[in-house]
């Protein structure tokens, strides 16, 4: 057995989410909710407009064009080994006209 802590928790890939433009105006699902814990969320907009993203319900960053940012909730953690984006989390994006796609990849620990 080894002492190393980093050894035992895996990680694992979810499947990716996205909405495709044109986009509607009004909140559509960034995919389905998630189904495990997400330790490691990727966001990026390759549309040619701003784009929104809500979290069960609430606007949490507006995304501008060709934007993307990668969210490490275990970076730097240091006594907060739990930190996570909580299991069937809704993701929305808001957007208006527009081409190009949202991407979320998401990774958790298994």
């Amino acid at each position: 057995m080894s002492s190393n802590p980093y050894i035992g928790a895996r990680v694992g890939f979810d499947a990716e989410r996205s909405v495709v433009g044109p986009f509607t105006g009004v909140a559509q699902n960034l995919g389905t909710p998630l189904t495990y814990p997400a330790i490691i969320a990727t966001f990026d907009n390759q549309s040619d407009t701003a784009v929104a993203v809500g979290v069960n319900g609430v606007t949490w960053k507006t995304f501008a064009a060709g934007e993307a940012m990668v969210l490490d909730l275990r970076a730097n953690h240091g006594n907060a080994p739990t930190y996570a984006i909580d299991a069937h989390t809704q993701f929305t994006v808001t957007a208006s006209a527009g081409t190009g796609a949202f991407f979320l990849s998401i990774n958790y620990a298994r």
